[in-house]
């Protein structure tokens, strides 16, 4: 016999009490009858109308957004976007709120998740506890960082320029983002007609004047005559093989960061936030302490950045592997870093490419994996290579947390973890955790 659909309470409203923070951009609540609410749009303390915007009766829980609020934090401001709120553009996560409690809301999900995944203590992870923001974010109330270097606008059924709604295939039309980098904002994106295209993504490179468009044509769709504001390289996504293909100008932006310029194709991984790169090497450089004459590892090294840093550091001597997915950022790592004999850049899957190499041996170890993080069966490996220092950069606390729990499995211990606030508005963080074998902590 089949089972009766259960109601959706999409629209329901409830007034709650909201607790503690989620790892997600969300607070927690509970209606009267005990089921859990991830409500957006709030914060730690209120009291608030929820609306529910997905869930039906019986659910573990529903999510829902606050449309009123009843008794507000004093972290709470007004927001200054004109298209963030309920129901509106989902970039950003945290416009309601203080830049300093925004910080705060992250390092309590750090502590949060680190906790209930790897069972560490912030002072156990080496941790002050504290998300510090990067060079040049604190601006006056009222304002926000013009940050986002990369933005990838949707386009509406009549050619219109915008940002997806929160969980949504929706598009929220807009004329301006105000966490874009000036060098995205000057392109103009917003005020053109987009008509047949699915995405535009506009990326600003920091440390040069390059500015480039990668659009994604709807089916059978032509491309436009992209005239903008400021001058700019072109490139399309072909609709059947997802292929970067360059239309018009260079098929590469350059970024400048430790000193060095990189060379990143094809719309390929950059960190988004200006700062975010040197901030980066400078927290892994540190944490690491390279040596002349080290042999590393640099996994997931996408265009080079840690690769070309580390082998700055560990002279002629030294040698450094490189292992990356992507084919071309293979090609571009290789070629921002032909002038290093003692570096090789393999492409692949870690996991298939490094037990093939044959190494049993490293001094240093950085891994920069996706979101998803590293998994059990990379992290064992990892740890029997027997570095000296391992670095860990992750852009997802939760993922972070369950590798550190591999890595203690596997004998070593975190000596040191830093948070930066290089995502302002949103609920992203990038933490760089430095381990060590656990028999040094003794």
């Amino acid at each position: 016999m089949q089972a009766e659909p259960r109601k959706s309470l999409v629209g329901e409203e409830y007034e709650v009490e909201i607790g503690s923070v989620a790892h997600g951009g969300h607070c927690i609540a509970r209606t009267l009858e005990g089921q859990v609410l991830f409500v957006r749009h709030a914060l730690p303390g209120e009291r608030v109308v929820a609306r529910v915007t997905e869930g039906e009766q019986g659910a573990r829980f529903l999510r829902a957004d606050a449309v009123e609020v009843l008794d507000a934090s004093k972290d709470r401001i007004d927001v200054p976007c004109p298209f963030a709120g309920p129901g509106r553009c989902g970039g950003c996560d945290w416009q309601h709120a203080k830049p300093g409690a925004q910080r705060r809301l992250k390092a309590d999900v750090i502590a949060e998740q680190l906790q209930h995944l790897a069972g560490l203590t912030p002072e156990e992870a080496g941790w002050d506890g504290t998300v510090v923001p990067a060079e040049g974010d604190k601006v006056p109330a009222g304002q926000v960082p013009a940050w986002r270097t990369r933005v990838q606008y949707a386009v509406t059924a009549d050619g219109r320029a915008g940002l997806r709604r929160h969980r949504s295939h929706e598009v929220e039309p807009i004329d301006h983002c105000m966490i874009a980098a000036e060098g995205v904002s000057e392109l103009g994106i917003e005020k053109r007609d987009w008509t047949g295209m699915d995405s535009v993504e506009a990326i600003a490179a920091t440390g040069s004047q390059d500015r480039q468009v990668v659009l994604t044509p709807k089916p059978g769709a032509r491309l436009p005559l992209v005239e903008l504001d400021r001058p700019v390289s072109v490139l399309r996504v072909d609709e059947r093989s997802g292929g970067v293909h360059r239309v018009h100008g260079r098929p590469f932006v350059r970024e400048r960061a430790d000193g060095r310029t990189h060379r990143v194709g094809n719309g390929g991984f950059w960190q988004v936030h200006p700062k975010a790169a040197d901030t980066l090497v400078t927290a892994v450089m540190q944490g690491l302490l390279p040596r002349k004459g080290d042999m590393a590892l640099d996994l997931y090294c996408g265009v080079g950045l840690f690769a070309g840093a580390l082998a700055d550091r560990v002279g002629e001597q030294g040698a450094v592997l490189g292992i990356e997915s992507g084919k071309r950022a293979v090609e571009d790592a290789r070629h921002n870093l032909a002038d290093f004999d003692r570096v090789r850049i393999e492409q692949g899957k870690v996991e298939s490419v490094l037990p093939r190499t044959g190494i049993t041996e490293v001094d240093l170890i950085v891994l920069d994996p996706p979101r998803s993080g590293a998994g059990r069966k990379t992290v064992e490996h990892l740890a029997s290579l027997g570095a000296r220092r391992i670095a860990y950069v992750a852009c997802d606390p939760a993922a972070l947390a369950r590798d550190l729990g591999y890595f203690r499995d596997g004998g070593y211990r975190v000596r040191m973890l830093r948070a930066f606030d290089l995502f302002p508005m949103t609920h992203h963080v990038e933490c760089v955790a430095i381990l060590e074998p656990a028999a040094k902590g003794v």
